[in-house]
């Protein structure tokens, strides 16, 4: 099968308010399902060398390095100034088994069977073709090793309050995730995507996962970058040039975010799905 030359955009751009919440996102509260895994391959072959695909700010990146101190990870983007970012981070937390290189999921530059594991953490919701980059994971990934990956799932929010701004917000990024060409249902569609990529099923493992912001520091942090998104994002360019909200629609969804922030009681949750392919 065949697959277009060109592929759509990353919607919500590498600017700092956009990802700031990414910097939340570690090992532990983004890939838990893969660190049994990453340990276990590391007592095997403690040189394991593992690769981070649209690593963006790379906190999950450094965090992953820790579980590894003999082995090195390559983290990559298609961005230069996160990729700066992320450097930046590393060095901060004195991580020193890491490097940093631009590169495209759908034309990775690895030889065959380059690392030990492959991981992508939010990446593939985005993308239009997800099953031909399930395909350039899994080709840059050792025989024994293992290609790790979580999405969202764009239709499983859970909040408190419930306002009503927060219920157009969640709408419209659902269908301005639509109209920029990713897929807001990726979380459960993981397994499908990795067998049309080649892999049999009984080399994968499949489950489920959330990520929780209730803290007055949490609530600020994701309400803070949803704001940024309508203010000024990407997501708002979206959202004007195909119709999917108005000026109005918009400030009332930056109402109750900054509503939502100010909450004591205020509770956020959404669900991902995980999957490991063991190669």
């Amino acid at each position: 099968m065949s697959h277009p030359t060109t592929h759509n955009t990353y919607m919500p751009g590498y600017a700092a308010p956009q990802v700031r919440h990414h910097e939340w996102r570690t090992a532990e509260n983004s890939c838990q399902f893969l660190l049994p895994t990453l340990t276990s391959l590391a007592t095997n072959t403690p040189t394991l060398k593992l690769l981070d695909v649209g690593a963006g700010s790379g906190t999950i990146s450094a965090s992953l390095a820790r579980y590894i101190p003999h082995g090195h990870i390559t983290a990559t983007d298609l961005s230069d100034e996160i990729l700066q970012r992320a450097a930046d981070y590393a060095k901060g937390k004195g991580v020193s088994n890491i490097s940093f290189r631009e590169a495209n999921v759908y034309h990775l530059p690895f030889e065959d069977e380059s690392f030990d594991v492959v991981h992508a953490s939010m990446v593939l919701n985005h993308l239009d073709d997800p099953v031909a980059a399930y395909r350039e994971m899994l080709r840059v990934c050792k025989p024994g090793g293992v290609v790790a990956n979580r999405e969202s799932d764009g239709r499983m929010y859970s909040y408190y309050p419930e306002l009503p701004g927060i219920r157009k917000f969640l709408d419209l990024m659902v269908s301005s995730l639509k109209a920029s060409g990713g897929d807001v249902t990726a979380g459960p569609k993981l397994v499908s995507w990795a067998m049309k990529a080649g892999a049999r099923r009984e080399q994968i493992t499949a489950s489920m996962g959330t990520w929780t912001y209730s803290t007055p520091e949490e609530r600020q942090m994701w309400g803070g970058t949803m704001l940024e998104r309508i203010k000024h994002g990407g997501m708002r360019t979206m959202a004007l040039q195909h119709n999917l909200a108005t000026e109005s629609d918009m400030d009332e969804m930056a109402r109750d975010w900054e509503a939502w922030i100010a909450a004591e009681d205020g509770v956020l949750g959404l669900m991902h799905g995980e999957i490991l392919i063991r190669k």
